[in-house]
């Protein structure tokens, strides 16, 4: 993470958008602000924050789908979500799609000020994602989502690249099912321990020599997987 984090910010209330980048700016950070969901993620693509702070009704593209597609594509960001008192389905929902944090309105600026430098704290704790890796015969650029083995370049898909950075973030230790779902794919009820299965043998057959019997992705019998480079 660079010296000063950046935030965005995705609220359609000038005003409480307005007393949120006051705050967060006084606190040093650097801060962007879209009042859609649609520009947020614009954004977000164009320079992917240190963290998100997004309301969840917002015109258009709403708060949960911005998550939904935040969590596939950029799994490393922190999500915080702004809700309404009344709105328990849709923070539980949140919660479950992967958010980190959520706050209600009305809310006390300095709560989010401190909930903010919580999550980006346990941020800074987490080991980094490379952007290039090289291991065997095969280079993997992550921001770009391309892996090339033996020269010949192939397209990760949203997924694919999310499992194989946690991996080898992660690399050398154990990763359970149950962790990449939540760290890749936000952990809905929809999905099931089989669609990490499923993912794995797609990369191997991008990866792996001999995908029958891997160098890279190991299986750990009972519990998951584990990368070695």
């Amino acid at each position: 993470m660079d010296s000063t984090p950046s935030i965005l910010i995705i609220e359609d209330d000038a005003t409480i958008a307005q007393g949120l980048i006051n705050a967060l700016q006084h606190e040093r950070y650097e801060v962007r602000h879209a009042d859609t969901g649609e520009k947020g993620l614009e954004l977000i693509r164009e320079k992917s924050p240190d963290l998100l702070l997004s309301d969840i009704m917002l015109p258009g593209v709403d708060g949960l789908a911005v998550m939904r597609v935040v969590k596939q594509e950029f799994p490393g960001i922190p999500v915080i979500m702004l809700t309404a008192k009344t709105d328990e389905i849709d923070r539980v929902m949140g919660l479950e799609m992967g958010a980190d944090d959520y706050v209600t309105k009305p809310f006390s600026v300095r709560e989010v000020i401190a909930r903010v430098k919580a999550r980006l704290r346990e941020r800074s704790n987490e080991p980094r994602t490379p952007d290039h890796f090289l291991f065997g015969n095969v280079e993997v650029d992550l921001r770009r989502r391309v892996l090339s083995k033996n020269g010949k370049e192939s397209r990760l898909t949203t997924h694919e690249a999310g499992t194989l950075a946690y991996l080898i973030t992660h690399r050398g230790r154990d990763v359970s099912r149950d962790e990449l779902l939540q760290n890749v794919w936000g952990y809905t009820a929809a999905l099931t321990t089989r669609t990490v299965d499923n993912q794995i043998l797609k990369l191997r057959k991008k990866i792996e020599d001999s995908p029958g019997q891997p160098r890279h992705i190991l299986t750990v019998h009972g519990t998951g997987y584990r990368f070695e480079a």
